[in-house]
This record gives structure tokens, sequence and C-alpha cells, in this order.
């Protein structure tokens, strides 16, 4: 039954929507419709120049039309005027597959071929900092292990309220929130749920922080490392996988060790084996991999993995059994693309289970200390660069999201680092003017 938003606006008093996407590289672009056009915009959808955005386009091309999802209606709780919508990009009559939520929707529909749903929650963690993003915005907060730090919790409660009020009020179900590991590092975690109502939220959640933080006098920033010495922002994921009913986990099996059955393992195999190629998606900033393979921090751990590997419950290695029937992915940043980072993970974990794939004995070792004796362990990316290439070369990217799509991720990521190596910097000046 297709929801008709004009009588949704009339019904909820809307006066505004907010018909979104998210581009290539993360960017939310939107345009403000007032209610009286909703109508034809459901419809016919609000047009785009592509090329504007993010996206693989040229200024010769059509229009791009955003189709907004009436399941994705998220009502502004800061303003009750506005309803944000979810969208997808369409052009020529033609869904574009080079866009993110049309990319993660084309793996949910292989899960759903055979049967399957994935179902997933996010770990955002964000800072909050001055306005000119120069240094955290609690100049008390200070400690050098500030991680649940309850003082220093307490004196952001009234935006960490704002923030979690709004979710209580959308429905989201948080549970809990938290002063992370970092100073003026925060955490916000709410109730895991399908993979792309998880992906709309994931959006829609930094929109939020961003726009409460600043209403608050504060920005807030996902950045993956923008403090050298402090940890960096992660954005774990929690998976697993259930019947077309959603109502049995696929994962889950008591009788296992871990609680993980045999196609949870073939799962995590798949995405073990094209981890180096996925950190296109789940790192895909330069500044990305000062998180990675990252010196000791202030707090003496920077919680972030440097091998691919798993474990149990165990937060140095890439993935982690915390609790029987899911996984912990511990490898993605706080700059992940929130439909990238979802459909990577199902791309690959098909994957897995297509291939009967396996991933090897868990290693039950702190990785920090111990991972540089092991030998044949798999490193992860160092740079942007690789991490690009091993994901344009990478036979299970291409199968499941197609060449032309590939291409078109890898030339705007590439403009990306050309980009960066033109940047000349401090450090190449202090380090080479004397030559």
């Amino acid at each position: 039954m297709t929801v008709d938003l004009a009588k949704v606006a009339r019904d909820q008093k809307l006066k505004y929507f907010l018909i979104s996407y998210t581009d290539l590289v993360g960017t939310q672009r939107a345009k403000l419709v007032p209610a009286a056009a909703i109508g034809a915009m459901q419809k016919e959808g609000a047009a785009f120049a592509g090329f504007a955005t993010w996206l693989d386009m040229t200024p010769a091309d059509p229009d791009t039309f955003a189709m907004p999802d009436p399941a994705s209606l998220t009502v502004l709780p800061w303003n009750r005027d506005i309803g944000w919508l979810a969208a997808d990009l369409w052009m020529g009559g033609k869904p574009v597959e080079a866009s993110p939520r049309r990319m993660l929707k084309r793996q949910i529909e292989r899960a759903a071929d055979a049967g399957w749903r994935m179902k997933s929650g996010v770990e955002c963690e964000y800072f909050l900092i001055s306005p000119d993003g120069s240094a955290i915005a609690d100049g008390r907060d200070t400690q050098s292990k500030p991680c649940y730090d309850q003082v220093a919790l307490m004196r952001r409660f009234p935006v960490i309220r704002a923030i979690c009020d709004a979710m209580l009020e959308l429905g989201w179900r948080p549970y809990q929130n938290d002063h992370e590991d970092a100073n003026g590092q925060f955490e916000m975690n709410w109730t895991y749920a399908d993979a792309l109502v998880t992906a709309d939220r994931h959006a829609f959640f930094k929109y939020m922080v961003k726009t409460l933080a600043e209403d608050h006098g504060m920005r807030a920033t996902f950045m993956p490392k923008p403090f050298a010495n402090l940890t960096g922002n992660g954005c774990h994921a929690h998976v697993s996988l259930w019947d077309a009913a959603g109502r049995k986990n696929l994962f889950l099996d008591p009788k296992d060790e871990m609680g993980i059955a045999k196609v949870g393992y073939q799962f995590l195999a798949g995405v073990l084996n094209a981890a180096e190629a996925l950190c296109a998606f789940f790192n895909p900033t330069v500044n990305s991999f000062k998180r990675l393979n990252a010196s000791t921090t202030l707090s003496g751990a920077t919680w972030s993995p440097n091998a691919i590997t798993y474990s149990g419950n165990n937060r140095t290695h890439m993935v982690r059994i915390p609790d029987k029937g899911r996984f912990e992915f511990r490898l993605m940043d706080g700059a992940a693309n929130p439909y990238l980072l979802q459909a990577g993970l199902l791309a690959a974990g098909l994957d897995g289970i297509a291939n009967k794939r396996d991933p090897g004995k868990r290693l039950d070792i702190n990785m920090y200390t111990d991972g540089h004796a092991l030998k044949g362990i798999r490193r992860l990316p160092g740079n942007l660069l690789d991490a690009i290439r091993l994901f344009e070369k990478n036979a299970v990217v291409n199968a499941a999201f197609g060449a032309d799509v590939v291409k078109s991720y890898v030339k705007l990521k590439m403009a990306e680092w050309r980009d960066f190596t033109a940047h000349l910097s401090s450090w190449e000046r202090d380090k080479t003017l004397d030559c």
C-alpha cells in the first residue's frame, strides 16, 4: 500500500519536507519542499544536477530525480514542522546504480532472493569540538583515560539529552550514552534493525547530531582521526542474518562454542576475504588511515584494528564475537558512508556463504602487544591509495556491484587522492626546506 505523503502532511501538520540523498563520498544532499508540493514530488521526484554533487556524472547529463521513500519519513524532533525523507536516485527512467542507497538495496535484494535479511546496528562515535574545529569543546576534559567519565559526560548533558530524547521520540529505542575513550568523544547506541532502516537512521543521526551540537554552541565531527594523540572515531557494526520473516537469527547456534552457526562463520569469512578492498568503503578518506595502524594514543590503546583477524570477546581484533549469534565489525570509521558500510558487509558476507568460505581459527591474543609476532597475518592497507587499488581489482566487489559502479567510485576517490597529494603540508616544509 502506497503512503500518500500529502495526506501525511495534513494529518501531522507538516509544513516542509527535506528530500535527502547521500552521495558517493557520504555528503548528504537535500531539497526543502513545501508540503503543498510534496504530492508532485512523490510522483516525479525532486530534480538535482548530478554533476553538482559527488556522483560520477557530467554537466551534460540530464537531471537526476530523488524519489522519496515514505517508509523513511522522520519528523525532526527539534522542528516538528519538517519531515526528512531518504530518497532513491533515478535518471532517464532508471535507477542510478552508482548511488549508495541503490547499491545497498541491490545487496538486500540478493539476500532476499535466498530467503535472508540482514539486521544490523551501528556505534557512531563523534567528538564535540569548538566551532572552529581547533580543540575539543570541553576544556576541563583532560583525563588520560576519560572513557565513561561520569562528570565529563554530565557536563555535556544538555546536548546528549537533546539527541537521546530525539531518538526516543523517533522510536529508535536508544539504550545507552557514554563518554568514549578520547577526550571530548561520545557514543550513543540504539537498537538494531533491518540494514536499510539502520542505514537511513545512521544518515539521519549524523545530520541530527551536527545540528543539535550547533544549537548548543558546539560542532560535532565524525572525522576518523581529528586529533593525533587521541583515539579516533570508529563506527562499529553489529551484524546478524535472519530468515525472510525476520524471526529466526540464522547466525545463532547455541551448540557452538561461540554461539555461531556455520552460515555465520561463512559470512564472516566472506568479509575477512574482502577486507583489504572493503577499506575503500569502510575507511574512505585520507584521514581514515591515521586511525588504522595508529601509534598508541593518550589513553594507551587505539581501539582500532591493525590486521585482518577475528576473536571472541576481544576488542583488539578487526572482528569481535561479543555474544551468541552476532559479530561486531570494528574496521569502519566515522567517515564511512552509511549505505556503503552496510552494502559492503552484506555483499562480502553473501559471497562467503555462496562459496562456503572458512574464516580459519580465531585468535585469542592481544593483537596490540602480540600481533607483531604472528606470521602470515594479512595486514590492512596503509593508505587510501592502496585501498582504492585493491577495491578496483577485487573480484567480489566487482561481481557484487558491477564494473561500472566500481569504476565510478574509484574515479571519485582517485580524484580525492590526487587532491590530497597536490597539497603541501607544513610537515613537508619543516622536514625538507633545508634539503
